[in-house]
């Protein structure tokens, strides 16, 4: 079965970053106030323009053209214009997720061939990252990684740099002959999680990106408006936060409010009282705890709740009611930059993550044993030019024929609406993150090689799931599981948050694990753990 929605014009999103920024600047208007965070210092299409020129020119004089940076930092002003500013000077992006664990960072770094890392000094000793820092700075591989901290690069910028930034904002002409990047080149780089754990790299283009914005703007026409004030709590190593709450309201004269972490659920409603938000962005899980610890008024002014990431459960819409706040559902991958459907208030069916977007075609390939539905695979403008692996470094695996394979079992219905019924691969999503349980029994198996061990998921109420060693290990400890991954640079967040002893893993006839009949038996255990 293959759909294919041609409602989109793709030439449209023919330009880098930094051309779709001035182009909105000079729509909008660049005083517009238009990014702000938790500083409460906002800044205007103008004042994020020069900043990144300046910026741009102080990182160019330290890196090369087309060079992957890397980035590493939370979500704060300083960190979109140094996205802009790397774009404005043909440099790629690589958003670093510094919640993956020192392993993952290393690994991902590795495969990108990042060479420099942009960060703070502030944000290294707030989020206790040092760890990380030590670990770049000293690379087996015998390239160390440069660290560039912004309050550094600060005290450089001279008047001399600033009039730099200036001409180079009042000259397009200078800006068309210097501009480098071209709209089908890397834009981002970031990272998602294989198999085995070990971090790809997908590189999405300036094309990708901005397809998608329009692509949400021109699908979400009557839901979005250019006089939303949209909360972004989600961190910009995922292309949700990135793409949808960020760079979707920067291209569409919508302002962006920033907070640097989604799971500060007192501080979030208090901030969008505070600015006045009526649009947020975030994952089920966060949405579920901003509206049990908001104070009364707190979260008023919210007219639409866009989720992603992970399921929407009923208990999520019926605590929102009280403030007549519509949740809408999408559905997205990180490969498709990400966005590839979301339900709107007038067409929000519960259990349905909505109609595609335009000009994303779409085909379910049939799975064994599956009577309804199929494999999602998707093409269009938004799609990723392809990852990079660990084992190729630096090198660019395209998806074939342009389709990417989401691995996602899904049904459409006569309207068009997908609904999501389960994953092909086994991946978890805890609290949006996805989890490779294949990584995890690695690791488990490294501290009790001599047993059988099955990683499986269960409901959680909180967290959407929740992972459970099923393990031959009689005297299996969670404790010593929990130092083993902090040993092997695992984040808190992959470890199982239960055991369960068996006598026997559950295994097919062929001597593989029975994965089904594994989930079953923790299944009509979960009273017990």
């Amino acid at each position: 079965m293959s759909v294919r929605n041609l409602e989109f014009d793709a030439r449209r999103a023919e330009q880098t970053l930094f051309q779709a920024l001035s182009d909105a600047g000079r729509k909008w208007g660049m005083a517009r106030p238009i990014l702000e965070d938790a500083e409460r210092a906002p800044l205007s299409y103008k004042m994020l323009m020069l900043g990144a020129q300046v910026l741009g020119g102080k990182l160019a004089e330290r890196t090369t053209h087309k060079e992957v940076v890397g980035i590493l930092l939370p979500n704060v002003n300083g960190l979109i214009v140094t996205l802009f500013g790397l774009n404005a000077f043909g440099r790629v992006a690589a958003l670093l997720n510094f919640t993956a664990g020192v392993k993952n960072i290393r690994s991902a770094v590795e495969t990108a061939q990042i060479r420099t890392v942009v960060t703070s000094r502030r944000f290294i000793d707030t989020a206790k990252l040092d760890d990380v820092v030590s670990a770049l700075e000293s690379l087996q591989s015998g390239r160390a990684v440069e660290i560039i901290y912004l309050e550094d690069v600060r005290k450089t910028i001279s008047r001399a740099d600033k009039a730099k930034g200036m001409a180079r904002f009042v000259s397009r002409n200078w800006f068309h002959a210097r501009q480098r990047m071209k709209p089908h080149d890397p834009a981002v780089v970031l990272f998602t999680s294989g198999t085995e754990g070990v971090p790809k790299g997908v590189v999405l283009s300036n094309v990708n990106l901005i397809a998608n914005t329009m692509q949400i703007r021109q699908h979400a026409d009557k839901a979005l408006f250019d006089t939303d004030v949209v909360m972004n709590p989600l961190p910009m190593f995922h292309s949700f936060g990135l793409t949808a709450a960020c760079l979707m309201p920067l291209f569409n004269g919508m302002k962006s409010v920033l907070y640097p972490s989604p799971l500060h659920y007192k501080q979030v409603p208090a901030l969008i009282r505070a600015t006045k938000c009526s649009a947020l962005f975030a994952t089920d899980t966060f949405v579920q705890g901003y509206g049990r610890a908001a104070d009364v008024g707190e979260l008023d002014s919210v007219r639409v709740v866009i989720c992603g990431a992970e399921r929407v459960k009923d208990a999520t819409r019926q605590l929102w009611t009280k403030w007549g706040t519509t949740l809408c559902e999408g559905y997205g991958a990180t490969e498709c930059s990400p966005v590839i459907s979301c339900s709107l208030p007038d067409d929000n069916m519960p259990g349905t993550v909505g109609r595609p977007l335009p000009g994303i075609e779409v085909r379910l390939d049939p799975v064994e044993g599956i009577p309804h539905g199929g494999k999602l695979a998707v093409r269009g403008a938004n799609v990723m030019l392809g990852y990079m692996h660990h084992h190729a470094p630096g090198v660019i695996d395209p998806p074939l024929d342009g389709w990417h394979d989401t691995g996602d079992i899904v049904e459409i219905d006569t309207q068009g609406r997908i609904a999501i019924k389960g994953r092909a691969k086994r991946f978890a999503k805890i609290g949006g993150e996805m989890v490779s349980l294949a990584a995890v029994e690695t690791m488990v198996a490294s501290l009790w090689p001599n047993a059988n061990h099955v990683i499986v998921t269960l409901p959680d109420a909180r967290k959407g799931e929740q992972l459970v060693l099923v393990t031959e290990k009689a005297d299996a400890d969670k404790g010593a599981l929990l130092s083993e991954a902090r040993a092997q640079g695992f984040p808190e967040l992959w470890v199982p948050r239960a055991v369960l002893v068996v006598a026997q893993v559950p295994m097919l006839g062929s001597g593989k694990i029975d994965y089904q009949a594994t989930n079953e038996l923790a299944g009509r255990s979960r009273a017990l753990l």
